[in-house]
């Protein structure tokens, strides 16, 4: 089987607080960081993995943060098409929004006028329910501007009470919204896999394995690929937290067909993303 890799979830940060920062959510988390949290961290952990593309999501945990962190990573986006294919394993930033933004129109606009294709959501980081108005708002304008939208569902592990985004809160925007580029984190919601299952599947929804391989009963995930279908799901690690050599090891070895595995390596992705990579 031919080996292109999309990672569709990825975290990187400025190199002036790159190592703080993940050294702060490591400990807050007690979990180990792969990568050193920079651009050229992460990029050699991919890389190493045998992953061509990741896609990096930035995370606001307050408005103000909109400017900076849409600054970084358009500057990410512009180094990267400098590049090209021959700088190795390229990375490929979404924009960050805060659900709390005064302007939620005006920046998504300009995040899609930017060349951003899609926008990261943090409900426990926001602290705010995924089927709140603030974020509704959100997702309506975004799939009106063709922006993809991720978002973490289910348990965080630093924070894990309340879960802000359960499958059943997803199913209620996905009703109201209908939204046709909508990535539902880690299997559709960490921790909360059965739920998944019985209120997602099948559902107009894609998934991606963040921080899942290794953690959900591989006996659930591949009833997971059965049930909703292997074409809504996208391979990711959540690198730096999830390590992407094993994440990789961990779904090539289950006993899913060539045709299926290409499709969550890298086929659905460049799919949803309208881009093919080398």
């Amino acid at each position: 089987m031919e080996r292109k890799v999309i990672d569709f979830h990825t975290h990187v940060f400025p190199d002036k607080i790159a190592e703080r920062t993940i050294r702060m959510l490591s400990q807050k988390a007690g979990i180990p960081a792969h990568s050193d949290g920079s651009v050229q961290g992460l990029r050699d952990v991919l890389q190493a993995a045998g992953i061509s593309l990741g896609v990096v999501l930035p995370v606001l945990t307050r408005p103000e943060q909109f400017a900076s962190v849409t600054r970084f990573a358009l500057e990410l986006n512009q180094k990267m098409e400098v590049e090209g294919a021959e700088g190795g394993t390229r990375l490929l930033s979404f924009g960050g929004i805060h659900p709390d933004t005064p302007d939620y129109k005006g920046e998504l606009k300009q995040l899609s006028d930017s060349g951003f294709l899609g926008i990261k959501l943090h409900p426990d980081y926001q602290g705010v329910f995924f089927d709140d108005i603030r974020y509704l708002r959100i997702i309506e304008y975004a799939a009106e501007l063709g922006l993809i939208v991720v978002t973490h569902a289910g348990i965080d592990i630093g924070f894990p009470e309340p879960v802000h985004c359960t499958p059943q809160r997803a199913l209620r925007v996905l009703r109201q919204i209908k939204p046709d580029k909508l990535v539902l984190a880690h299997c559709g919601g960490f921790g909360l896999w059965e739920e998944v299952l019985g209120t997602l599947a099948g559902e107009p929804v894609y998934l991606d394995t963040a921080y899942s391989m290794g953690h959900i009963p591989e006996e659930l995930f591949l009833k997971l690929c059965r049930t909703h279908g292997t074409e809504r799901l996208l391979f990711a690690t959540d690198c730096p937290w999830g390590n992407p050599a094993k994440d990789l090891e961990t779904f090539l070895s289950m006993p899913l067909g060539d045709e299926e595995k290409k499709r969550i390596l890298y086929r659905n992705a460049e799919q949803l993303l309208g881009r093919t990579f080398s």
